[in-house]
């Protein structure tokens, strides 16, 4: 009875692996297998057309010596570094708005669904709809400065690359910052709310309430978002790309890490080379990663 018991149980539990087979499947094949044929083909000079030929840490070498690269790397961190401070800078004021014991504030599920809504426009119409907005000679944003005389002249928002870097790091700014919001809100509605009735009752100030109790408590959900945006970021490319297309040169002005990639492997057929470019910025992002999360553990980790 007992061998019976025991084969049964075991037949039942080897049906697990048939409820997780399809996606062991499509999980090897669609994310394993690329990364590790990357990997490969990031050793050889392949180019689409010809046999892989093995050559070493040549075009590891080579990415060092790069110019254009780290040009495309210090336009990434330029335009991750105004979206950032504002994605995290707007999501953190509203989080104080909605969190605060004193003033209520209602419709939170309206706000957010609001909030979010950039996050769900695809990134080709955000782009299309920024760049008719922002036209020197047509856009509505210039029309409205110049007509209320805030400036005597319009502005070339797309034909200026400091100011063309700034335009795509707001427009990243604006279709992130609900999904961070969302983030801090689920972690402050975790928190119990007997740390905030204990801390008014004491006379504590909506900044003390926020700075003591709130921020501490938020940390973890903080360390994903940071995380989380670094890693978004550094591999931006949808928006650049498209919000460039068009304008040779400026195309150079935002030409992000990942552009810089895709050039490479799909417009001068250097795929060996690309792979190369994508595990350095894969090892980039990894390191960015861990002082990320060793500046906001530092007293735990000492």
């Amino acid at each position: 009875m007992k061998n019976k018991k025991s084969r049964g149980i075991k037949n039942r539990d080897n049906l697990g692996w048939i409820f997780i087979a399809p996606f062991l499947v499509v999980f090897l094949t669609f994310s394993i297998y690329p990364v590790l044929r990357t990997l490969y083909l990031s050793f050889t000079d392949y180019t689409g057309f010809n046999q892989p030929a093995w050559t070493g840490l040549e075009n590891y070498m080579r990415v060092f010596k790069d110019k254009l690269f780290w040009e495309a790397f210090g336009n990434t961190l330029k335009i991750w570094g105004v979206n950032i401070v504002l994605q995290l800078g707007i999501a953190f004021l509203l989080t104080i708005v909605f969190s605060d014991i004193k003033y209520r504030m209602r419709g939170l599920g309206v706000f957010r669904a609001m909030f979010y809504l950039p996050n769900l426009i695809a990134a080709t119409s955000v782009a299309f709809l920024f760049k008719t907005l922002l036209d020197w000679k047509f856009g509505s944003v210039n029309q409205i400065l110049t007509g209320m005389g805030i400036v005597d002249a319009p502005v070339d928002w797309l034909g200026t690359p400091a100011l063309l870097r700034t335009v795509v790091g707001v427009i990243g700014a604006w279709m992130w910052f609900g999904n961070s919001f969302i983030m801090l809100m689920a972690g402050v509605q975790g928190i119990n709310g007997d740390y905030f009735e204990a801390a008014a009752i004491d006379g504590a100030g909506r900044w003390k309430i926020f700075g003591s109790i709130t921020l501490p408590l938020l940390r973890p959900i903080l360390l994903y978002v940071a995380i989380t945006s670094l890693i978004g970021g550094l591999q931006i490319f949808d928006i650049p790309y498209l919000i460039s297309l068009g304008q040779a040169k400026m195309t150079r002005s935002v030409n992000t890490a990942v552009m810089h990639l895709y050039n490479m492997a799909f417009k001068n057929r250097q795929i060996g080379y690309a792979g190369s470019l994508a595990f350095i910025l894969f090892f980039i992002i990894a390191i960015c990663s861990v002082i990320v999360y060793r500046l906001m553990y530092a007293k735990e980790v000492d």
